[in-house]
């Protein structure tokens, strides 16, 4: 199999599960920990490795070396595995989920921006989520009729502070996830909400409903329920652990434990709250953004510059969040007829974003 972002989160639980059952790795791809990385390709002895910067290539312990996007694509032509996990963070995974999908290959996808940006061009049939909100949904539905979606949100680091310290919270403060440590992007998108956004997004394109909402259950115990048509609700819960949707986008089906089971006994008290927008002022546009998916690719480009400027030190927190909606608000309208169009509207609000 082939891994893109191996040295994050999600590619060293990918490789746990290779290890635990022996799947061979045949290429790497990762971005700047190349002391990790190294690390990897000692245990898991890839033929072929990627990396972000050309200028680090020598400092990777393999001969076959490729850097930079062209070399993921390029990497990815040379594979001979059927299955591609893209763990990769940003618009960076969008052209890797094309060209493994062009080249008939199973796609593992955990990179969110890939579907945000793009899902109506993209064949979700050919997709296993492997977010833990997108698999719980999956694990559920069974083939039955639903009314409505549900995920569910941590609140993120900002969930009981003061509204108004949080205006001119600093970038440190935002990557202080009260659950868990994830990496730099994805901690201040749970802190925005941005996001569940992007992952409610996902799910309008993965189950083809619009009829989707998120909550926030501080425990992350609950990753997902369905209301169906009979009037029945029924959750998804475990450990908050990626581990279990690889195994299953990995072996298709999984026969042994993958987690430890809950102890119910021993659970925190289980509570539902309401999103909301006085704290998480980027929620506004929720029903906008179901209702006009392409608008996705819009949020997105926003949000890479403004997370990128805030962590720069050039505003506070709130500031991030008023440079997203103005962007979002100035592309109102905003349609993309082909893959090409979507790269250009990234270009364009990316440039009106730095401008603000």
């Amino acid at each position: 199999m082939v891994i893109l972002g191996s040295t994050g989160s999600i590619g060293q639980n990918t490789l746990e599960i290779c290890r635990k059952f022996g799947i061979k790795v045949e290429a790497l791809a990762a971005g700047n920990s190349i002391e990790l990385l190294n690390r990897q390709i000692e245990e898991f002895k890839p033929k072929i490795v990627a990396i972000a910067n050309c200028s680090d290539v020598k400092k990777v312990n393999h001969s076959r070396v490729y850097c930079a996007q062209e070399g993921i694509l390029r990497l990815l032509e040379e594979c001979q595995s059927d299955l591609v996990v893209n763990a990769l963070v940003g618009f960076a995974g969008l052209k890797p989920t094309i060209k493994t999908l062009e080249l008939g290959k199973r796609l593992a996808l955990a990179n969110k921006e890939s579907l945000v940006v793009a899902g109506k061009f993209i064949d979700c049939s050919k997709i296993t989520p492997i977010d833990s909100e997108h698999f719980g949904l999956w694990y559920l539905i069974n083939s039955r009729l639903v009314n409505r979606l549900y995920i569910t949100a941590s609140g993120g680091a900002f969930r009981d502070w003061k509204i108004e310290n949080i205006k001119n919270a600093a970038f440190a403060d935002a990557l202080k996830h009260p659950n868990w440590s994830m990496g730099n992007k994805i901690t201040i998108d749970s802190a925005s909400m941005v996001n569940k956004l992007f992952e409610l997004l996902e799910a309008r394109w993965l189950f083809n409903t619009d009829k989707i909402d998120a909550y926030i259950e501080r425990t992350s115990m609950i990753h997902a329920l369905i209301e169906f048509a009979d009037g029945s609700t029924v959750a998804h819960l475990s450990d908050a652990n990626m581990q279990l949707p690889i195994a299953y986008a990995i072996l298709g089906k999984v026969e042994s434990q993958i987690l430890k089971p809950l102890n119910l006994l021993e659970l925190n008290p289980i509570k539902f709250q309401k999103i909301e927008e006085l704290r998480y002022p980027i929620w506004q546009i929720k029903n906008h953004l179901l209702s006009n998916p392409d608008m996705g690719a819009v949020l997105n480009a926003a949000n890479e510059v403004a997370i990128k400027r805030f962590e720069r030190g050039e505003f506070g927190f709130f500031k991030m969040v008023d440079l997203i909606l103005k962007a979002y608000k100035k592309f109102d309208g905003t349609s993309a007829g082909s893959l090409d169009e979507v790269f250009e509207i990234d270009k364009e609000v990316r440039a009106f974003t730095n401008s603000l």
